[in-house]
């Protein structure tokens, strides 16, 4: 499936910024399963052409700005061709060991209640059948309901609230397959929901676990599935803060109000075409 996504960023600083330091993880790369035909990243208008690879052996690159801003524009968008494999995460660039993925964050830590979700799950060539059964505790366990928490909420505290979204989802499975000893990481993504819509607005995350002798494979929570090809990959970490498609660091004027904007839809060409085409027929 071909797949066109434009992921607009706008920040804004009430009282000006002196300095603005940013970390893009805004490049998806491509593997088995997903080929980035194009892809551009601008601030500002300015198109970001340098970027490191990070210990995932994911790409990402940094902008620094001294001089006032009151407002920045981010906009990632290009074309990625994808494939239904299941969830299964092939060829990919090499990076860190999967046990680095063993280690817990503050937004990752396992309580009794975490625990207990993993009844059952033991690491192994095995472990596919016991990730799918967590998926589907963890889902049941926390109704999806926006609003309730923030993207400062760790896994625990979601699990005792009154429901969560998807990073909530990917944070207790994340906490309960550690726990186990299974690797896991965050991924942040996109998402073309349903096989009817055209398009939709919202960024998504889920998670991936590394099985023995077959690899890491994606489990998304919120919508009880693996990964097919209406996913676009973006990039991963040990958690949503280190996942994040944007981060950055404010010197003066405090701090800035975020929003975000993601359009994908099926077709070739420009997204805002291709959504005047959709909503003249």
């Amino acid at each position: 499936m071909l797949l066109v996504v434009r992921h607009l960023t706008h920040m804004r600083y009430p009282a000006g910024a002196a300095s603005v330091a940013l970390r893009l993880k805004l490049f998806p790369q491509s593997f088995e399963g997903q080929r980035v035909i194009d892809w551009h990243v601008e601030v500002e208008g300015e198109e970001i052409t340098r970027t490191t690879v990070d210990g995932y052996g994911e790409r990402f690159a940094q902008w620094l700005s001294r001089g006032r801003h009151d407002e920045l524009e981010i906009v990632a968008r290009g074309r990625v061709e994808t494939e239904d494999r299941a969830g299964v995460v092939k060829g990919m660039r090499r990076a860190c060991p999967p046990a680095v993925c063993l280690r817990e964050t503050p937004l990752t830590e396992a309580d009794e209640m975490i625990l207990g979700l993993g009844d059952g799950l033991e690491p192994g060539d095995n472990a596919l059948a016991g990730l799918h059964a967590l998926s589907a505790r963890v889902r049941d366990a926390l109704p999806y309901r926006g609003g309730v928490t923030t993207s400062a909420t760790a896994a625990a505290a979601a699990l005792a609230g009154e429901g969560g979204v998807c990073q909530d989802h990917a944070h207790i499975f994340i906490a309960a397959a550690r726990a186990r000893n299974v690797p896991a990481r965050y991924v942040a993504g996109y998402l073309l929901a349903g096989d009817e819509a055209d398009q939709q607005f919202e960024s998504h995350a889920w998670a991936e676990a590394y099985i023995d002798g077959l690899g890491w494979v994606g489990f998304d929570i919120a919508n009880g599935m693996c990964p097919t090809d209406h996913y676009v990959r973006l990039g991963s970490g040990l958690d949503a803060n280190d996942a994040a498609p944007v981060r950055g660091v404010v010197t003066g004027g405090g701090p800035g109000i975020v929003s975000a904007d993601v359009r994908i839809a099926r077709g070739e060409g420009d997204i805002e075409a291709i959504q005047q085409q959709q909503q003249q027929q």
